[in-house]
């Protein structure tokens, strides 16, 4: 079983550890786009071209299913990602967890870059999954590039700047930018308040992974045999994972992953 995922830059992670994790046996192709970075920037029909070419050089590999690893690239580009692969390669996007969030019923943060918050994508998300409840978007800026880059400092700071603008009721945070799943525990540590209950952070990387996986009709198999091998494309070319991933506990993981032969 071969899976693969895509994203400008190591924003794909979590999900990839995630994947890992379910199915340590599947073989991981991980296509991403140092010479396009970042995406977030472009028009949506620019973001669409690369989208569609770093898909296409992951396809090439025959993968059984390529997640999309990213918030931006899913708002702009699924559907034309979807029309050009499947139903040959079932494309799976990454949604904000807003709805379970919502779930829990308490007045949640949605944490998103500057581009998504505010956006008709995640105003819909919360009028159908989240009515009723107290919502704060929260524009995190700066924090997708300092997490990409690995810069501490920069981090910090933008994960400071978000949490002020974060209400102090706030029980739950959804990470609605896949970076910030690589940063989660600074962001918990960040927003909580020492008399509130322990925070509640919702990504999305779990959730995508289980559904690529049923998308393919298989099993979650955690205890299978550690013999899946591990493709990075830089653009189109066979590489290496970028240094910064491995400041991240899900990039060391896949450290160990043995190179596809």
């Amino acid at each position: 079983m071969k899976i693969a995922l895509m994203d400008s830059g190591i924003g794909l992670l979590a999900a990839t550890a995630a994947v890992r994790q379910l199915r340590p046996d599947a073989d991981l192709v991980l296509s991403l786009d140092p010479d396009g970075m970042p995406w977030g920037p472009r028009t949506p029909e620019d973001l669409t071209e690369r989208a569609l070419a770093v898909a296409e050089a992951a396809a090439a590999h025959r993968p059984a299913a390529l997640i999309v690893g990213c918030n931006t690239a899913t708002v702009h580009a699924l559907p034309a990602l979807r029309a050009r692969l499947e139903p040959g390669i079932p494309v799976i996007g990454t949604v904000p967890a807003i709805k379970p969030a919502a779930a829990g019923g308490g007045p949640f943060a949605i944490w998103a870059t500057p581009a998504t918050t505010g956006s008709p994508y995640q105003r819909n998300l919360i009028a159908d999954f989240a009515d009723g409840v107290p919502v704060t978007e929260v524009p995190c800026h700066g924090l997708a590039e300092a997490v990409e880059h690995a810069d501490e400092e920069a981090i910090d700071a933008a994960v400071a700047a978000a949490a002020a603008l974060t209400p102090p009721e706030v029980t739950t945070v959804v990470l609605g930018c896949t970076h910030y799943e690589l940063v989660g525990e600074r962001i918990r540590a960040a927003v909580q308040r020492p008399d509130r209950p322990r925070l509640v952070l919702h990504g999305s990387a779990g959730a995508v992974a289980a559904q690529a996986l049923r998308r393919i009709g298989e099993q979650a198999a955690p205890e299978a045999p550690a013999t899946g091998t591990l493709t990075v494309l830089l653009s189109g070319r066979e590489g290496a994972l970028p240094a910064p991933a491995l400041a991240y506990a899900e990039g060391r993981l896949l450290r160990t992953v043995s190179p596809a032969r």
